[in-house]
């Protein structure tokens, strides 16, 4: 096997190691380290949550003293400044460490460059963009995140054929299959923060838990209602009791009526509107600040055609199942007060397969 494939071996599995903290290291990024000496792994590590040791000096801890001129393959640059924890680079240089293979930089202005800059003044041979667009695509909402200070949004669909979401009574359980189902679940597993708009809330009552798939996080729940009609008695306030629901409402939502749901342990986050819509800027920032990075959207084609409208969808993951509903359904998307064709959204289609009988479309924002 010559070097670059080794390299990339060992590459492919800081990554796999990375991904094990999906959902559960934001706002900090999803890192996995592996230290080889001999062509063996002699230590190994994954970050797991803000403030816990990062995966490079949990690889460095497992391999103890063998560290000593071992390869550190890393699928992010190591940080080099003080944050929750000191700097990996000063763990890998007192470690001995002879040659890093990183994935790609890290953005955070904080490190970009200055880790490799720091491990070559002294005397480590540093390699990256190995595997550079898989590192990447771990991580796309911790670089979005950092380049525009506002989540990343999955935008989650799942339609009939001809863009309907349910039927023209409401019936929408269930249009997609079983693995569709499932898939959806694991998509609000790796999300922050899984959101829909009171109408959902009205017509549903959706409980927006993860079923059917193993969460190691439970993701916020959050509901844009800025009348505040959500229901005492729905799904989602009376598991309001976890702490894990927020309700969007006016600033000007009346004292007496807030205080009925913070009673009851559901939080409300009070924002200004206009014309009854709520600025996606103001509203990310404030996500952001709860350390939601990533937001993954659901509901009904009001709720999706504000996100779009917005400009804030970054990916949108749409579950087609082979059934016809007809014009008087519910569409999947609602008005967008188009007049010209190249006013459109536009999206690059990365992937397409079955799942079961439907049909699963990934597609993201064109920049």
């Amino acid at each position: 096997m010559t070097q670059a494939a080794v390299d990339r071996f060992f590459m492919k599995r800081a990554l796999r190691l990375a991904a094990k903290g999906v959902g559960t290291t934001h706002p900090n990024p999803m890192v996995g380290a592996v230290l080889v000496s001999g062509g063996s792994v002699i230590g190994e590590g994954w970050h797991e949550l803000p403030g816990k040791p990062h995966a490079e000096v949990l690889s460095i801890d497992r391999a103890g003293r063998r560290a000593a001129g071992a390869t550190m393959y890393v699928n992010l640059e190591p940080c080099s400044h003080y944050g929750r924890t000191p700097p990996c680079t000063d763990r890998i240089i007192q470690a001995g460490i002879s040659r890093l293979v990183a994935g790609c930089r890290d953005p955070n202005p904080d490190v970009n460059g200055k880790g490799f800059e720091t491990l070559e003044r002294a005397g480590i041979e540093v390699s990256e963009g190995l595997l550079d667009e898989e590192a990447r695509e771990l991580n796309r909402a911790f670089f979005h995140y950092v380049a525009n200070g506002i989540p990343y949004v999955t935008l989650k669909t799942a339609m009939s054929l001809d863009g309907r979401i349910a039927t023209s009574s409401g019936e929408s359980r269930w249009i997609t299959g079983k693995g569709s189902r499932r898939a959806a679940h694991r998509l609000r597993s790796n999300a922050d923060a899984v959101l829909v708009g009171v109408g959902t809330v009205l017509v549903d009552n959706p409980e927006l838990t993860v079923r059917a798939v193993r969460s190691k996080v439970l993701p916020w729940r959050i509901i844009l209602d800025p009348s505040l009609r959500t229901p005492l008695t729905s799904r989602v306030v009376v598991r309001g009791e976890d702490g894990k629901t927020i309700i969007v409402v006016d600033e000007r939502i009346a004292e007496k009526r807030a205080k009925a749901f913070t009673d009851v342990g559901t939080r409300l986050m009070m924002l200004p509107t206009e014309g009854g819509l709520f600025s996606w800027p103001s509203l990310g920032k404030r996500l952001v600040g709860e350390g939601i990075i990533h937001l993954m959207v659901e509901g009904g084609g009001k709720t999706a055609a504000w996100f779009v409208g917005e400009g804030a969808v970054c990916r949108i993951e749409a579950f087609v199942a082979p059934v016809m509903i007809g014009s008087e359904g519910v569409a999947a998307m609602g008005p967008l007060a188009l007049e010209a064709l190249g006013d459109a959204a536009r999206f690059d289609v990365v992937r397409c397969r079955r799942v079961g009988g439907d049909v699963r479309i990934t597609a993201d924002r064109c920049l």
